[in-house]
């Protein structure tokens, strides 16, 4: 790749092909630290809807400094260009369809129907979508739930965005503890030593606390957590509960979407038990 290509995609990212994306990949096998230019592998990746693109994201938020920049790259309308355009081309198509016949229907109806009817919507929908799964093989199942398909965050789904970057959360090795154990062992054990020099010398410069009488403790006073933290659930993080393997957690994630979406509540049911079925094939 030369100067004038590299300057071209840089103005018009969305000509981003296989072709380009795999230049990229050798500009940072030599260059690793070239930023810009795994911003714009990582943008030649989401183009093509690649399972390369969720590892990409990772290896690129490690070799950036400020995250938020990242963050604000992957959400922002130009890099999501291509995506919109094919919505706004199914949307259409959706709104031409010819519709034959409608049933109208009353709030009043609905919200009777609603009420009584979730609950049993839910289970039967889980139910159902566990029995209809029992011999889905893993493989089956990574495929229905798009695994490893690239994650598609939206600017207001910062916590998911944070939850993501776990995967490649790592805790630096420290050379020196590794060579100077002792040392390192010496020093906890003058703290320590610190430490009960000081309770000793509390002990001796303040006088008795007296015990409580009994009846006379106060009673203890709880504030019960009020907040309700649902409303950062959003499909987003459940897929990235899922692309970590945390399973249960993303079980859960898609129980509480049931609640707020009863109306896809068989597309969550689904998804529910295909994770199940993963978790019984990695047992």
């Amino acid at each position: 790749m030369n100067v004038t290509d590299y300057t071209f995609l840089l103005n018009k990212p969305d000509t981003i092909n296989s072709v380009y994306t795999d230049a990229l990949g050798n500009v940072l096998t030599e260059f690793p630290y070239f930023q810009s230019a795994r911003a714009l592998r990582l943008k030649g990746l989401f183009n093509q809807n690649s399972f390369k693109y969720n590892y990409a994201l990772k290896v690129t938020a490690a070799h950036t400094t400020d995250r938020s920049i990242l963050f604000d790259f992957i959400t922002s309308e130009h890099f999501d260009t291509l995506q919109n355009d094919l919505y706004d081309t199914k949307n259409l198509e959706l709104m031409n369809i010819e519709v034959v016949g409608s049933e109208i229907v009353t709030p009043k109806t609905i919200q009777e129907q609603q009420q009584k009817a979730l609950e049993l919507s839910i289970l039967t929908s889980i139910k159902e979508a566990t029995n209809n799964n029992d011999t889905t093989s893993a493989n089956e199942s990574e495929s229905i739930i798009e695994l490893g398909k690239p994650i598609d965050f939206t600017p207001n789904e910062k916590h998911s965005f944070q939850e993501w970057l776990q995967l490649s959360r790592t805790q630096p090795i420290d050379r020196s503890i590794e060579n100077n154990s002792k040392t390192f062992e010496d020093s906890m054990e003058e703290e320590r030593k610190k430490k009960a020099a000081l309770i000793d010398k509390f002990i001796e410069t303040n006088p008795k606390i007296a015990p409580i009488k009994p009846g006379s403790a106060p009673a203890p006073q709880f504030e019960l957590n009020s907040s309700d933290n649902t409303h950062l659930m959003t499909e987003t993080l459940a897929r990235v509960y899922l692309e970590q393997k945390k399973y249960q957690k993303a079980i859960q994630a898609y129980e509480i979407l049931i609640l707020k979406y009863p109306e896809k509540s068989s597309f969550f049911a689904d998804h529910i038990s295909e994770i199940r079925n993963l978790q019984n094939n990695n047992n």
